[in-house]
């Protein structure tokens, strides 16, 4: 394969990576993905899936706990963690599997190997066996991102873990700290906590959960509370002391040092891009914080150069990166490509209660000089929650009152990360609060809040 010539090369098979590949390749272009560990990247294998595949675990555990709520009895309630452990990886295991079929499937040449890019419109590959030089007009960067370690919280795996620790866990946590609120740290914090662990979560910003609208942070640490995890928000973990079976953290709260001792540390303090090593500064191409800096079309100003997903910056995403792919793939094809606007990408946090959220906070819209009308509708008012049994959380809708847009949405309680997608649909098709309140809602569905929740934004909410 030495010396080939392509007319796209991806360097990298996460989910932007392998996305841009399989559209361009239906698109008519001669396509190759360079890969140097997953296919399906950290997403599939140690990221998206496996974390909801150990979180439905969790979740039925925590319902069988509830059995005689529901006029059911279940005795001897137990977990085998590694069982927990072993069907997560084999979830992760099936569908990168799924992934090699689908590149193969449409014709994607797949090289597994390190690339680094010596040239414009050139990759050079370091696979197991040999060194491969590779030529296209384009090229797609989607190398992702790693966790970041912060000097003194470094991650060990022994004591000390990263995500992908946590995804196989050396020994089952008795008394763990977590550090960092955002969607990582806070579905670990369920997990563990969910299963037994006492759980203590240190947040450096005033809120869990800090990109979601303040009346979701607020309900979620209430409902962590109430699950038995200590939630220190404006706290900094300043050090930590490793042990053979204990790790002592030192630990600022409202200007104050104390000494904890936890017997295991989870670290999901953000993101850094995976941008060395591939000769991009030689390049030219512009990096800001470890991330390669594009614009509205994910363009590098090196020509024929893209960046997407992770590495090309917030909101980090496998969905957003996806997306940009596909765009990147259409615009190299000559397709009338949209760019991706950031207000319309949802997020999803996978803990219990969940937390879906899309567009604009009450207070970002405001902040951008909209005069807001803002409904709310509790769980407690819907018939399918009172059945499921889940009576806890809300769906709160903003809109522009001169104009009736949906500006933005935020919900918290059971299956709301599949309920968001709705108000994206409607944010996408440019819906006003008419369109919703005449769009007809099925009965009796929990979707039935989402419509509650826009009457509720004009005075006109019927069942609460």
């Amino acid at each position: 394969m030495a010396g080939k010539t392509y007319d796209l090369i991806v360097v990298g098979a996460g989910p932007g990576g392998y996305v841009a590949a399989i559209r361009a390749a239906q698109l008519g272009l001669k396509v190759v993905v360079v890969e140097r560990e997953h296919l399906g990247g950290i997403c599939l294998n140690w990221g998206c899936i496996p974390t909801k595949a150990m979180l439905r675990s969790a979740e039925v555990y925590h319902l069988m706990g509830r059995a005689k709520d529901f006029g059911l009895k279940a005795e001897k309630i137990g977990y085998d963690l590694d069982a927990v452990v072993k069907r997560s990886r084999g979830v992760a295991k099936q569908l990168s599997s799924g992934v090699g079929h689908l590149l193969k499937k449409h014709k994607v040449e797949v090289v597994m190997g390190i690339a680094s890019l010596p040239a414009k419109g050139k990759v050079h590959v370091k696979t197991d066996k040999e060194e491969l030089d590779l030529e296209a007009k384009n090229i797609i960067l989607a190398t992702g991102a790693r966790a970041r370690d912060l000097p003194g919280l470094e991650a060990d795996g022994d004591r000390v873990w990263s995500y992908r620790h946590a995804l196989e866990p050396p020994h089952m946590p008795k008394k763990l700290l977590v550090i960092g609120s955002g969607a990582i740290g806070i579905e670990f914090a369920s997990f563990f906590s969910t299963l037994g662990a006492d759980v203590t979560v240190v947040e450096v910003m005033d809120r869990v959960l800090p990109v979601e609208d303040e009346e979701v942070s607020a309900f979620a640490k209430k409902a962590f509370e109430k699950q038995g995890m200590t939630i220190w928000e404006k706290s900094i973990v300043k050090s930590l002391d490793r042990g053979k079976a204990e790790v002592t953290a030192e630990i600022e709260r409202g200007g104050k040092t104390g000494k904890h001792a936890f017997d295991t540390v989870i670290s999901a303090v953000g993101i850094v891009g995976n941008v060395e090593d591939l000769g991009l500064e030689e390049l030219g191409v512009e990096i800001d914080r470890s991330h390669v800096v594009v614009d509205a079309y994910c363009r590098t100003g090196v020509e024929g150069l893209y960046a997407i997903g992770d590495i090309a910056g917030a909101p980090w995403l496998a969905h957003k990166a996806s997306h940009e792919g596909v765009m990147v793939a259409e615009l190299i094809a000559g397709e009338h490509a949209h760019p991706v606007r950031p207000e319309s990408i949802p997020g999803c946090t996978y803990c219990h209660p969940q937390v879906a959220s899309v567009g604009y906070t009450e207070a970002k819209a405001k902040e951008l000089g909209h005069d807001v009308k803002v409904g709310k509708f509790p769980f407690i008012g819907n018939g399918k929650a009172i059945a499921l049994g889940e009576p806890e959380g809300f769906v709160k809708t903003v809109f522009d009152a001169k104009t009736g847009e949906l500006l933005g949405a935020h919900m918290i309680g059971a299956e709301v990360t599949e309920l968001i997608q709705g108000y994206v649909v409607g944010r996408q098709l440019e819906t006003t609060e008419q369109d919703l309140m005449q769009a007809v809602f099925p009965h009796p569905t929990l979707s039935e809040m989402m419509h509650e929740s826009v009457l509720d934004a004009w005075g006109r909410a019927i069942h609460y």
